[in-house]
C-alpha cells in the first residue's frame, strides 16, 4: 500500500499549529531540565491533537508522553526543547545581537526538533484513525538533551520497553539520514575539599582544593597524548573557591565531560580520569568525592530504517527554498569562516559548493567523516531499532551551539526544511506500521549490533536525573 502521500497530506494540515509552537518555543529558551513552560506548550498541544498524555516520564517533571491508536506495532518519535545557556540572539539578524545579556537561546535548533517529531507523530495519529489501520503513535518530550541525559533515564524507567520502532530528526546543513555515529560519554563532578587559613600569614596550615583541581587538569592534559584519539575529555569550573586571594581554598569543585567511541571505552576512561583526581587530592591532602551527574551510550545504527528513510528522503525531495531564503542564508554564510563550511562538506564527504542552502539528498554511502558529539538518543538506540534523520534548517557549514542558529530558528526556511523533515519521519512511520518485514529485520539487526551481552545502562544505579544540575547542583 502506497500511504506515503496520505501522510504527507496529513503533515500539511497542521502545519500552521506546529510551526507556531515552534516559534513559541523558541521565545521561550529553557535549559536543561527546566523546561517547564515548553514543556507545557507541548502537553498542550498533544492535548489538543487528541492523544493520551502521560506526564513527568520516569519522574522527571519536564518529560511527557503522548499515544494515540490501538493495537498493532508502537512507533515513537522523539522529540526535543531544551536550549543553550549564553546564547540569546534576535531573529532574523545576521549580526550578534542577544535579546537579553548572558540569556539562554536555542543554539541547536531544538524547538524545532520537538515541533517536527510531533508535526509527524500527529500525521501518522491521523493517517491510523482515516484508514483504520492498527498500531499506536508515540510523542516522547524529552528535555534535558543537551548534557542531562534525560533519555537515558526514562530507557532504564522502562519508558521505551514495548516500542518497536524509534524515529527522530536533529537540524543541520544537509538533507540526509544522520549518520549512527556519537560518543559515549559520562559527565562527573569532582568535589574537592580541604581545609582553608590565611595565605599569608599561616600558609602551611591550609589545604587547598583549588590547587587539587588545576593539578587534576594538569594531569588529564598529559594522560591526552595517552586515549585514543576518538576520545574528547572537557572540563568546567562549578566552584573556584571563592574570590578572596589571601584565603586559601578550602572548597572546589569541576564537572568533567569524558566521552570516547563506545561504552566501554568510556568507562575504562572514567577510571583514568578518576585515578588522575585521587592523584591530585593525595598530593594536596585534600578529600575527594566524585558524583555521576549524567551518562550515554553511544550510537547504534540499523540498516534496514536507514535504508527505508533515504528511499522516503529521495522521493519526497528537499525543502523548496526561493530566493529570499537563500539571500538570508548568504548573509548568515558571511559571518562563517572558510573553516566552518568546510568542515561541514568534509564530515559528508563530498565536495564544497557555495549554495548558501541544501539542495540535495546525500548519497547513504557518501565516504563520511562526521563530526562526532554525544547525545542521549544513544541510549534509545540499544533498546529499539532507531533511525534519525538530518534536515537543512541553517545555512550550510553554520556551526551549532552558537548565535547563527539561535538567529535562523524562527526564518521560513527553517519552517520549511521543519515541515519536509517531518513528512520524511511520518511516511518511514506508516510503512513501519505496515511492513512487518521491515520491523523484523530492523529488530534483527539491532540484535546483531547489542550482541548476547544485551544494553547495560551506563547510568550507575544510585544516580537520579540531576533536575539541578543548570544551577550547578
Amino acid at each position: 500500500m502506497d500511504n506515503r502521500n496520505t501522510v504527507w497530506r496529513h503533515v500539511d494540515a497542521q502545519t500552521e499549529r506546529l510551526i507556531a509552537l515552534s516559534d513559541r518555543v523558541w521565545g521561550m529558551p529553557e535549559v536543561c531540565y527546566t523546561e517547564a513552560r515548553s514543556c507545557a506548550e507541548h502537553v498542550a498541544e498533544l492535548r489538543h491533537q487528541g492523544f493520551r498524555v502521560t506526564e513527568q516520564v520516569a519522574g522527571i517533571p519536564t518529560a511527557v508522553m503522548g499515544e494515540a491508536g490501538e493495537g498493532g506495532p508502537v512507533i515513537a518519535f522523539l522529540g526535543e526543547y531544551d536550549a543553550l545557556p549564553g546564547l540569546s540572539q534576535e531573529a532574523g539578524v545576521a549580526e550578534h545581537r542577544p535579546v537579553e545579556a548572558g540569556g539562554h537561546g536555542h543554539g541547536c535548533g531544538h524547538n524545532l526538533l520537538g515541533s517536527a517529531a510531533l508535526l509527524a507523530a500527529t500525521a501518522l495519529k491521523d493517517w491510523l484513525a482515516e484508514t483504520g489501520t492498527p498500531g499506536r503513535v508515540r510523542y516522547y518530550g524529552c528535555p534535558a538533551e543537551e548534557g542531562g541525559a534525560a533519555k537515558a533515564f526514562m530507557v532504564r524507567a522502562g519508558a521505551f520497553a514495548d516500542a518497536d520502532i524509534a524515529i527522530s530528526w536533529h537540524p543541520g546543513s544537509f538533507w540526509e539520514v544522520a549518520p549512527p555515529v556519537a560518543l559515549a560519554n559520562t559527565r562527573a563532578d569532582f568535589v574537592f575539599t580541604g581545609r582553608t587559613a590565611h595565605a599569608a600569614a599561616s600558609p602551611h596550615l591550609g589545604r587547598s582544593a583549588l590547587d587539587a583541581v588545576e593539578l587534576m587538569s594538569v594531569g588529564v592534559n598529559y594522560m591526552r597524548e595517552h586515549m585514543p584519539s576518538d576520545a574528547r575529555v572537557h572540563y568546567a569550573y562549578l566552584d573556584a573557591g571563592g574570590i578572596a586571594p589571601n584565603v586559601v581554598q578550602a572548597g572546589a569543585t569541576v564537572r568533567y565531560s569524558i566521552r570516547a567511541r563506545d561504552l566501554p571505552g568510556m568507562l575504562a576512561l572514567v577510571e583514568r580520569v578518576k585515578k588522575i583526581a585521587e592523584g591530585a587530592a593525595l598530593m594536596t591532602e585534600t578529600a575527594l568525592e566524585v558524583r555521576i551527574v549524567s551518562a550515554v551510550s553511544n550510537l547504534l545504527g540499523n540498516t534496514p530504517l536507514e535504508q527505508a528513510l533515504h528511499g522516503v528522503m529521495e522521493e519526497l525531495g528537499p525543502p523548496h527554498f526561493d530566493e529570499a531564503d537563500r539571500d538570508f542564508a548568504g548573509k548568515i554564510r558571511s559571518t562563517l569562516t572558510d573553516g566552518d563550511i568546510d568542515a561541514v562538506f568534509r564530515a559528508i564527504g563530498m565536495p564544497r559548493n557555495e549554495a548558501p542552502l541544501a539542495d540535495f539528498l546525500v548519497p547513504l554511502d557518501a565516504p563520511r567523516n562526521p563530526a562526532v558529539g554525544s547525545t542521549d538518543v544513544g541510549d534509545v538506540s540499544w533498546v529499539v531499532p532507531t533511525v534519525q534523520a538530518h534536515a537543512p534548517t541553517v545555512a550550510i557549514g553554520t556551526p551549532f551551539h552558537t548565535w547563527q542558529v539561535v538567529a535562523q530558528g524562527k526564518t521560513p526556511a527553517a519552517h520549511k526544511a521543519m515541515v519536509q523533515v517531518a513528512k520524511a519521519m511520518a511516511a518511514t512511520g506508516a510503512r513501519a506500521v505496515t511492513d512487518a518485514a521491515l520491523r523484523d529485520a530492523a529488530k534483527a539487526d539491532l540484535a546483531r549490533r547489542v550482541g548476547a551481552a544485551g544494553y547495560v545502562s551506563p547510568l550507575p544505579p544510585e544516580v537520579a536525573p540531576p533536575l539541578g544540575m543548570s544551577l550547578g547542583r
